[in-house]
C-alpha cells in the first residue's frame, strides 16, 4: 500500500463522484484511479466503495477505514515538513512592537540598527497600546518595545527619550491664535481627558494641572493618540498629547507649544533580558547610536543619557 492510493481513496470518498475527484482533485485519467482503487481494495482485502449510478459511497469497511487515512496522509505530510526545516532551518524571528504611531518616526531607525540582520530573519513589526507592548514583552511575544514605562515583573527599560507635551485644538479654535498656550485657558474650554489605557499620560497632566493650580474635568476621554485627535476634530474640544503626534493631524487640528516649563513624558525600549535573541543582544549594544540619531530627524527631544 503507498500514500498515493490513500490520497485517491480519500479524494473519491470526499467527493462522492469518481470524474470529479480524477479531474478536479487528482488531475488523473479516470481508468487509471479505478485501477488505483481496485489495487487498494485488493490490498485491504474487502470492498470499500459501492459503485452506483449516483457515484461512489462508501462500504461500512470504507467509513471505517477513511478516518485513519486521513490521519496517514496528515502525519506523512508533517513528517515531510518536519525534514524539510531540519535540512534547511527556517529564519530566526525578531518582532518589534511600537506604542501605536512611534513607529512613524522609530521604526526607520530600528531597520538601520538591523541592517546587517535584517534580509537573514524573520522581522516583524506591531502597533498597540502602550500596556499592550509591556503585556507582549513579558509574554515573550515580542522582543522589543518602543513604549511608555509599564512596570513588569521580567522587563527591562530604557529611556531613548523625552518627549514634550503639547495642546492639540482645533484649528480655527480661539487658543489656536497663541503662539504659545496657557494652561490656565484650558478651564475655560471643553477638555478631553485620559481612559485607564493611557495611564502613564493621564497621570504627568494630572500633576502638571495641580502644579499650575487650575481644575479641569474632561468631557471626553481618549484611549490613544487617534481617538484624542478625533475627539478635537468632532467635538471642538482641547487635550494634551505628546509631540510625536504632531505629522499625524488632520487639517482640522493643530498643535501648540503649552508656556512656561512644559511637562514631558519618556518613551523607553523595552525587553527581557533573558531573551537569547542574538540579535537583540546587537541590538541593544548599539543602542546609544538609537538614542542620538533621535526621530526620524523632524523634531529633537531632550535625551536623558
Amino acid at each position: 500500500m503507498e500514500l498515493r492510493h490513500l490520497r485517491y481513496f480519500v479524494a473519491v470518498a470526499e467527493e462522492g463522484v469518481l470524474t470529479s475527484a480524477a479531474e478536479k482533485r487528482l488531475h488523473v485519467a479516470q481508468p487509471s484511479l479505478s485501477r488505483q482503487l481496485r489495487d487498494l481494495e485488493r490490498e485491504v482485502g474487502t470492498p470499500l466503495f459501492i459503485r452506483s449510478a449516483r457515484g461512489m459511497e462508501l462500504t461500512p469497511a470504507g467509513k471505517a477505514f477513511l478516518e485513519p487515512a486521513r490521519i496517514a496522509l496528515k502525519e506523512a505530510g508533517e513528517a515531510v515538513a518536519a525534514a524539510r526545516r531540519a535540512a534547511k532551518p527556517g529564519k530566526h524571528r525578531f518582532s518589534v512592537a511600537f506604542l501605536a504611531g512611534q513607529e512613524v518616526d522609530w521604526l526607520p531607525h530600528v531597520t538601520q540598527a538591523l541592517q546587517k540582520d535584517l534580509y537573514g530573519i524573520d522581522f516583524q513589526m506591531l502597533s498597540m497600546f502602550s500596556p499592550d507592548v509591556g503585556d507582549a514583552i513579558q509574554s515573550g511575544e515580542v522582543d522589543l518595545g518602543f513604549c511608555r514605562i509599564e512596570p513588569r515583573p521580567d522587563v527591562t527599560y530604557e529611556v531613548i527619550a523625552q518627549e514634550p507635551i503639547v495642546a492639540i485644538l482645533p484649528s480655527d479654535h480661539p487658543l489656536a491664535e497663541e503662539d504659545e498656550i496657557d494652561p490656565k485657558g484650558f478651564e475655560l474650554h471643553p477638555f478631553i481627558g485620559y481612559s485607564d489605557t493611557p495611564h502613564v499620560l493621564r497621570e504627568i497632566v494630572a500633576n502638571y494641572f495641580r502644579d499650575c493650580g487650575i481644575s479641569v474635568t474632561p468631557e471626553h476621554l481618549l484611549d490613544n493618540a487617534a481617538t484624542g485627535l478625533t475627539l478635537v476634530a468632532s467635538t471642538r474640544s482641547v487635550t494634551l498629547l505628546p509631540r510625536y503626534v504632531e505629522p499625524l493631524l488632520p487639517w482640522s487640528v493643530v498643535c501648540r507649544p503649552l508656556k512656561g516649563k512644559a511637562p514631558v513624558i519618556d518613551l523607553a525600549v523595552g525587553y527581557r533580558k533573558d531573551n537569547p535573541s542574538p540579535v537583540l543582544k546587537r541590538f541593544l549594544g548599539d543602542i546609544e547610536r538609537l538614542i542620538a540619531s533621535g526621530p526620524a530627524g523632524r523634531r529633537l527631544y531632550s535625551q536623558p543619557r
